[in-house]
């Protein structure tokens, strides 16, 4: 067991360092594996601490693989500070080379500490929208609408703003808006949007300090622009649920003997004077240039005169 196995500089490494070593590493291993199943048992029962878990667990982890690298380290006799020392230059080029990957690193570092994105929250980062899958030390897998799991540096949760759907509240309002013409029946919109927003089995209507709501939000150039505002748990979900409201707006005023009117374009166009006096006003009138020339003047058609 002593017999020496190789050579680090001055220092001879025998097979019970190296033995030493290796069970080092076994029992870390095992020890990560009780530490995570232990948890596994413990989120089973406690849902919402879940997410707390598996970070508390990952920090563990990482912590002691560090120690474990150490203790390795210390085993094979390997002087750490003579190991720095010579590789000063080359640890000095890795770090500028690598600066990104050690921010991503501290950003996990603090993603994990603070706790406010954990996994299963529902997250907007920038165009992205999507459940948090994974947390690592380096990246974070969100599962977007589509159904890809996006890999994002961690240091994009710290230096970008961050719109987190389930922090905090399990209820979030949202909405879904309309436009009708001009002259359409008002009450009867409003309750057309508001009985197909309840009627939604996705949407919440027993809660009265979460009611349905319909406002009127605007005045278009053609449109009276409304809006029903609804509340909802299902955020990772709620496109679908918008769209099964709009389709069901669409069917009752469809299905409806007077249907709302649409609201299309609306133009009034003015007849001009059809008398030769107004002609004459018309033509003497300064023409703008146009390229270098001046405009010849419209004239107006003889059945206008007449």
């Amino acid at each position: 067991m002593n017999d020496v196995l190789f050579h680090i500089g001055e220092q001879d490494v025998s097979v019970r360092h190296a033995l030493s070593a290796v069970v080092l590493v076994v029992l870390a291993i095992v020890l990560m594996r009780v530490l995570k199943t232990g948890m596994e048992r413990r989120a089973t029962k406690n849902p919402e601490q879940r997410s707390r878990l598996y970070s508390a667990r990952l920090l563990v982890n990482y912590a002691l693989w560090v120690l474990v690298a150490m203790g390795c380290l210390a085993l094979l006799r390997i002087d750490v500070t003579v190991l720095l020392a010579s590789s000063a230059a080359l640890l000095v080029v890795i770090s500028l080379s690598v600066q990104q990957t050690f921010t991503d690193v501290f950003s996990g570092v603090v993603l994990l500490v603070e706790g406010t994105i954990r996994v299963g929250d529902v997250l907007e980062l920038g165009t992205l929208v999507g459940r948090v899958k994974d947390i690592r030390l380096r990246t974070s897998t969100i599962y977007t609408h589509e159904g890809m799991s996006v890999v994002v540096p961690n240091r994009r949760f710290i230096n970008e703003n961050v719109v987190n759907w389930s922090h905090h509240a399990s209820l979030t309002r949202f909405s879904v808006g309309l436009s009708v013409a001009y002259g359409s029946d008002e009450q009867r919109v409003r309750s057309v949007l508001a009985d197909c927003a309840t009627k939604h089995p996705l949407v919440i209507t027993e809660d009265q300090e979460h009611p349905v709501v319909v406002r009127l939000v605007g005045f278009g150039a053609n449109t009276l622009d409304f809006e029903v505002l609804f509340w909802s748990r299902n955020v990772f979900r709620i496109e679908q649920t918008k769209s099964e409201i709009r389709s069901a707006i669409l069917e009752t005023f469809q299905s409806r003997a007077r249907p709302t009117p649409a609201p299309y374009p609306h133009r009034t166009l003015r007849k001009w004077p059809c008398c030769p006096e107004a002609q004459h006003r018309y033509d003497s009138k300064p023409r703008p240039q146009v390229f270098g020339r001046c405009r010849e003047p419209a004239r107006m058609p003889r059945s206008m005169l007449k």
